[in-house]
């Protein structure tokens, strides 16, 4: 029998965040000003980071790849957004709906890694601080952000295999700001029930996974540091503070949207942009305002500035 090619969507049509008008402005307005703030932020921790050599520790280095994470997570669909507010037809071609969504994973994933890969050097720091620099040599961290990487690539290539295949004749219309491949997968003109079941799966494994490292790691360290001396505990705790929060304000969302990623309400939407735009925002100002580090390096670079400009 000949086989029919079902495949004739070429573009989706993107329905954002709202109808309104009105609305729509101010969500450029906002939007604009969050994305910008999200370039700045973790622009000005790389920065922090490269002219300061006191940052120059495992630590850090592992703070900027999450920054330069987050830069990219944030700029994969967010700056097509903010161009959809001021348009009245918003689509998206099928190749760069499959861009969104395979950049999307790749970049969720190598963050979840590298949040894991942190955990352990903060273990480390804490529970082995005599043979810290020993055991997180330059070797060690260059592998932990390359397995970081390509355990978001492995995960989201596994992902698009999903999409490859499948045939799109009909429905082109995604209820939400980017293509979100459990939405996009709805589309397709067959049965995709047990197909979204293997997406979920896929997706929850690696979340659960992480989520358990981390969750073994910081009970370790915590209960260590609960047993030091009171002036220890306090920098260690701080530190901590910063980590524990952004594994928080991570993982919360990828909860919400794949532990109910098939239903129709707007909480979907708020988490999707909690997830994409206001986490990688977040990041930046949680380990610039709780750590004392980086806020010394940035007011010692910044005395630096203003000496130099005097001095022209």
């Amino acid at each position: 029998m000949e086989r029919v090619n079902y495949s004739v969507v070429s573009e989706f049509i993107l329905l954002g965040l709202s109808k309104s008008q009105n609305l729509q402005i101010l969500f450029f307005l906002g939007f604009f000003a969050v994305y910008v703030g999200i370039v700045l932020g973790n622009l000005l921790i790389l920065v922090t980071v490269t002219f300061d050599s006191r940052l120059h520790t495992p630590m850090y280095f592992l703070l900027i790849n999450l920054s330069c994470i987050d830069m990219i997570l944030a700029s994969f669909a967010t700056p097509k957004m903010i161009v959809d507010f001021l348009r009245e037809q918003k689509t998206i071609s099928w190749w760069g709906c499959y861009s969104q969504m395979f950049f999307m994973h790749l970049l969720g994933g190598s963050e979840m890694m590298l949040l894991v890969s942190m955990a352990i050097d903060r273990y480390v720091a804490i529970c082995k601080p005599l043979h810290y620099m020993t055991i997180m040599s330059p070797r060690v961290l260059v592998g932990l952000v390359l397995t970081s990487y390509a355990v978001g690539f492995v995960h989201s290539s596994s992902q698009m295999a999903f999409m490859l295949n499948l045939p799109f004749c009909g429905p082109n219309v995604v209820d939400s700001f980017f293509c979100d491949l459990p939405l996009v997968i709805k589309l397709a003109c067959k049965d995709t029930y047990m197909l979204q079941l293997l997406v979920v799966a896929d997706s929850g494994l690696l979340s659960l996974i992480c989520f358990l490292l981390l969750l073994v790691s910081y009970t370790i360290i915590i209960y260590s540091v609960r047993h030091r001396a009171a002036s220890g505990s306090s920098k260690a705790f701080s530190t901590l503070s910063a980590h524990i929060t952004v594994v928080t304000l991570f993982f919360a969302p990828c909860v919400f949207i794949y532990v109910w990623p098939f239903n129709r309400y707007s909480v979907d939407k708020i988490l999707s942009v909690f997830y994409t735009i206001f986490t990688p925002l977040l990041n930046p100002i949680i380990y610039t305002l709780r750590n004392e580090e980086v806020k010394a390096a940035i007011k010692k670079i910044r005395t630096r500035h203003i000496n130099s400009t005097h001095s022209l």
